[in-house]
């Protein structure tokens, strides 16, 4: 028996870009379109109805913008979150460091090619976050101070091994899983067992959150 298709509801106010997008994800076997819509707040009111798995989500849209859409879906204190894939014309755009801290689970560019696309949501659909490593480093970099509270606590506060901490310093550096075995001279295995520590001691969701937090308490600058 095969597994349910994950169902996507499209969220984005070009008429074009949201045609484009849904017929993409349509036409793929192990995916479907739940719903499409142009505004944020249709996105959330569809969302309690249709209950997607995934939700694409574009930032700037009339009324109810993407940011506040993704935060009422996915923020903190939100019983049952969705997984939101925001997509962004810009990949240094202040709204998409906004978006990941509203709670979305990764973004893309519009201009990526469709494969990009739907890897993007098979990653996100899959509880993983997907967030380019470069891109990390430059867009969380650019907003370090902004990220990063005054009363934030020393990294000796934190319930964290040294090298647990070690490993998150290296995902907050946007290495993947990869690169932070061959730093550390460990196995991708148990990178995956320290990244999943790390996320249940400091009650994170996702490799973005987790980029986000170590920021805020001053571990990477």
């Amino acid at each position: 028996m095969s597994a349910a298709p994950t169902r996507v509801l499209v969220c984005d106010d070009q008429l074009l870009i949201r045609t484009g997008l849904v017929t993409i994800i349509d036409a793929q076997p192990d995916m479907e379109v739940a719903g499409e819509c142009g505004d944020g707040r249709t996105a959330v009111d569809l969302c309690a109805e249709l209950d997607p798995d995934v939700v694409v989500m574009d930032i700037r849209m009339p009324g109810l913008d993407g940011i506040e859409a993704t935060r009422l879906l996915a923020g903190a204190g939100v019983p049952h979150p969705v997984k939101v894939l925001v997509v962004t014309t810009f990949n240094l755009d202040e709204y998409v460091y906004e978006a990941l801290r509203a709670g979305a689970s990764g973004f893309l560019l519009k201009d990526a090619p469709p494969d990009r696309l739907l890897l993007g949501i098979r990653t996100v659909a899959s509880g993983a976050a997907l967030l380019d490593p470069d891109v990390t480093r430059q867009l969380v970099g650019k907003y370090a101070a902004r990220i990063r509270p005054t009363d934030a606590g020393p990294a000796g506060d934190l319930p964290l091994t040294p090298r647990e901490l070690e490993v998150l310093r290296l995902i907050a550096d946007g290495r993947s899983n990869t690169e932070i075995a061959a730093a550390l001279l460990i196995s991708r295995e148990t990178v995956k067992t320290f990244v999943s520590r790390i996320l249940t001691k400091l009650g994170l969701r996702d490799r973005v959150q987790a980029v986000v937090y170590a920021y805020r308490h001053g571990l990477v600058t």
